[in-house]
């Protein structure tokens, strides 16, 4: 069988594939260990041009990688110290107010709904309401009941997890610092005149996943920032754990200040009982929609990456499907590269003789 361009499969594309096929095959049989590398992997990578950048002046590989893990390492911890605690003090806030918003469903949400709608008394029967919270708290309660005894129970499970979380530093040290010399010895295991493509191809996958790995990461953070303190000046109790979900969920375009004004809206009204204050929460999530637009997304991403909405909402899905957490974590990079190799092989199809036609009308 010929290819497009009339030169046969050899033996070496063969094996090339077949090499490709392996090396899927045990990622794919090896996901349950893989979240800790995968992790790790991705650190050092967000931390690599800063590590060059110190190592062009200067310093040494190894000194510069141990200032940028520390720099990296001294920010998460700096960062879990401030959130955790006022998350914690959300959460709390929101479980003490659980009484208030059974009232506000049982008094002013159903009856309202029961009269625009022209429903009968027993159609959205406050009993049953409670009776339904009643029994969901019940197996809450059991599920974190047989969670606390499982996690407590096993000291193996126990000592994998934090295992993994201690390898995750180790192995993100060890690839910032060698970095730059695993990516040329991975080229090198191909043949020889494919390097030269590989290395341009190489090239402008770094550049798509790096621009969409740090551009993004850093458009997540302003989102979340700007959206907690609007919501934080507009009066909003559970104003931290709101907008640092809807940053977090910013990583899909939109979805974030969809997920935001959802739940912001629903707590704001349990808080102030007052639809004036819908007003306020569209205008938090607007305005950092339209800094998010014209400031943040131009400047830290730029038009580089090129994933449609809906091609990022499947990769995660799918990356999900198929490795788990895994899967979810590495689903964006793969999704990015994924999209220069089909942009070359657009580029291919189109310059070709089969799309042309001009390969039929010389054989006729």
């Amino acid at each position: 069988m010929d290819t497009l361009n009339g030169r046969g499969i050899t033996p070496r594309d063969l094996m090339v594939l077949a090499g490709l096929l392996l090396f899927a095959g045990l990622v794919y049989l090896l996901k349950p260990i893989l979240a800790p590398f995968v992790v790790g992997a991705l650190i050092a990578y967000l931390g690599d041009p800063l590590t060059d950048w110190l190592e062009r002046r200067g310093c040494g590989r190894t000194l510069a990688a141990i200032l940028v893990f520390t720099v990296i390492g001294l920010v998460v911890i700096v960062s879990l110290l401030i959130m955790v605690p006022l998350l914690a003090n959300q959460l709390d806030s929101m479980v003490r107010n659980l009484p208030v918003v059974y009232q506000w469903l049982s008094e002013v949400a159903l009856p309202w709904f029961q009269q625009r709608l022209n429903l009968p008394e027993q159609a959205l029967p406050a009993l049953k309401v409670k009776q339904t919270l009643a029994e969901n708290w019940q197996s809450v309660g059991r599920m974190l009941a047989s969670v606390g005894r499982y996690v407590t129970g096993s000291g193996l499970n126990f000592l994998v997890s934090l295992g993994n979380l201690v390898l995750i530093p180790v192995v993100a040290f060890y690839l910032l610092r060698d970095w730059d010399k695993l990516m040329p010895r991975a080229l090198a295991l191909l043949p020889m005149d494919w390097q030269g493509k590989a290395r341009e191809l190489a090239v402008e996958c770094d550049e798509v996943t790096g621009a969409f790995l740090r551009g993004q990461f850093m458009v997540m953070l302003g989102l979340g920032a700007i959206y907690v303190l609007g919501l934080w000046l507009i009066g909003l109790e559970l104003a931290v754990l709101i907008g640092t979900l809807a940053g977090l969920a910013s990583v899909v375009p939109y979805l974030g200040a969809v997920v935001g004004i959802l739940v912001a809206s629903v707590a704001a009204m349990l808080q102030f009982q007052d639809w004036n204050i819908l007003l306020w929460v569209g205008l938090v999530f607007t305005v950092g929609q339209m800094i998010e637009s014209y400031l943040l997304t131009p400047t830290l991403v730029g038009d580089r990456i090129g994933l449609h909405p809906v091609a990022v909402i499947f990769a995660i899905l799918a990356g999900g499907q198929l490795a788990g957490f895994t899967g979810v974590l590495v689903a964006l990079p793969v999704a990015a590269v994924v999209m220069v190799f089909l942009r070359h092989i657009h580029d291919y199809y189109t310059e070709s003789d089969f799309y042309s036609g001009t390969e039929q009308r010389d054989d006729d």
